[in-house]
């Protein structure tokens, strides 16, 4: 209790927002990596998703290869790419290691959020004389975009946490006070960082967890009240998919 106490005293002590290492400024580069390696896994995975779950071709390579990423060591793959591309292109290296770590949840999101959507509705729209094109972005991707958000959640919390790390490598971030504070033994200074790197995963989470749910289709939407079953929801199941939690994405992507 009382190392608990004094990690609050620390984050709250006016020393902690000041100085290069201010803790506003921690957070600064812990959401601008966060950010910026979400936002390039995404332009990577989502149309990768989308266009696997809607010809049905290479689900068993997307897995193969999301797999394969979850089994590289993060801090590992950070420190081979600093050898690599040399202690210049540190930030490039960190980014890189964040997004082959964003990728499968993404990625897992966005091909099973149209795969879990009932054939019968692709194949009415297909009746209606829809085009392909019509028919993901009209009917598949609204459909699927809770399940896709659910990878973002997914994704976003494994990167925040995960961005801890850079500070190994002096990127700064709120891994910061955690690096430094281990070899100086100051293990209010370690909990009082541990302390504020889950503070802002649950905050990130709970804002992505309002958007998953706020994504969901008029009608299917099982969180406005009383919710009234309709002859599509019967048909297509999809208000199912609507409370998919983020783990529910990993494991569909292990499987």
């Amino acid at each position: 209790m009382s190392l608990f106490l004094d990690a609050l005293a620390w984050i709250f002590s006016p020393e902690r927002l000041q100085g290069p290492y201010a803790l506003q400024v921690l957070l600064g580069q812990q959401l601008l990596y966060t950010f910026v390696a979400v936002a390039i896994a995404a332009a990577i995975a989502i149309p990768l998703g989308w266009a696997i779950g809607h010809t049905g071709r290479g689900r068993d390579i997307a897995v193969g290869i999301s797999g394969a990423a979850r089994a590289i060591p993060s801090f590992g793959l950070l420190i081979l790419l600093v050898l690599l591309l040399g202690v210049l292109r540190r930030p490039e290296a960190a980014v890189i290691t964040f997004v082959v770590l964003a990728i499968p949840s993404l990625l897992a999101g966005a091909y099973t959020g149209l795969e879990a959507i009932d054939r019968r509705v692709i194949d009415a729209a297909r009746a209606m004389g829809m085009t392909e094109w019509q028919i993901l972005w009209k009917v598949e991707v609204p459909l699927g975009l809770p399940l896709l958000i659910g990878g973002l959640r997914a994704a976003t919390l494994q990167v925040v946490a995960t961005v801890t790390i850079a500070a190994y490598v002096n990127l700064g971030g709120l891994g910061w006070p955690i690096i430094q504070g281990i070899p100086l033994q100051r293990f209010d200074q370690v909990l009082g960082g541990a302390i504020l790197v889950a503070i802002l995963a649950l905050v990130l989470d709970a804002l992505l967890a309002l958007l998953q749910r706020a994504v969901v289709p008029r009608g299917v939407d099982p969180g406005r009240g009383e919710r009234r079953s309709s002859p599509r929801e019967a048909a297509d199941g999809s208000a199912d998919d609507a409370d998919l939690d983020p783990r529910d994405v990993s494991l569909a992507s292990a499987g």
